[in-house]
């Protein structure tokens, strides 16, 4: 089964897709660990992809596209995969289209973890990462036990670039300006599906396996 988690940035996609993945042995295709790993790594891709993030701003369709086209061709996807954080546009929406008749795939839903502005905001600047062991952590909801420090490693805690207020409010505006047409295109599909993505985790993933299983 093939599946699309929509949602803006810092909705939980990822850790839907983690818990999907689990249960159901679907692969996860991130647009963005594969481009935060291309900026990290300094490839040409990176470097073209990092100044449209540290703006908030989304990554050219063509660059995301080429991502996606390779990922999907290999092995592990030959029985079904989930994309999280791809499309984003209406032109990407159409590129996937033409990938999976390509090969012979056909799409099963499209889940829409929503939230709100507020929400977002909250959850996305207190995010805090160690800059040695890269584990995460949250100023209000998971906090260390000192402030600035890892508890695993004793390395230090930063926040992202792309985490500031400033550029997380911009990110929702984007994908809000952008994600109307995509709930309609999918709807008119009969593939949409709105998940409350404000609710615990674990109550998410109720409500997607609920989904899933039909």
């Amino acid at each position: 089964m093939i599946l699309i988690l929509l949602g803006p940035p810092g909705a939980g996609k990822g850790t839907q897709a983690k818990k999907i993945t689990e249960k159901y042995k679907f692969p996860q295709i991130s647009t963005g660990d594969i481009l935060r790993a291309a900026v990290k790594e300094g490839t040409e891709m990176g470097l073209k992809a990092k100044g449209y993030m540290d703006a908030g701003k989304l990554v050219t369709d063509e660059v995301v596209i080429e991502i996606i086209k390779d990922r999907i061709k290999e092995d592990d996807c030959s029985n079904g995969f989930i994309l999280d954080g791809f499309p984003r546009t209406m032109a990407q929406a159409s590129s996937l289209g033409d990938m999976l008749k390509e090969n012979g795939m056909e799409l099963g839903h499209v889940l829409d973890i929503s939230v709100d502005e507020s929400f977002l905001v909250e959850r996305l600047t207190g995010r805090r990462t160690c800059k040695n062991c890269g584990f995460g952590y949250h100023i209000r909801f998971s906090p260390s036990s000192t402030d600035g420090v890892c508890d695993k490693c004793g390395g230090g805690l930063f926040q992202r670039d792309d985490d500031n207020e400033e550029t997380v409010k911009n990110r929702f505006e984007v994908y809000k300006d952008q994600s109307d047409e995509l709930k309609s295109f999918y709807s008119g599909l009969g593939k949409y599906q709105l998940i409350d993505g404000t609710t615990d985790p674990e109550s998410v993933f109720k409500a997607v396996s609920a989904v899933i299983d039909g």
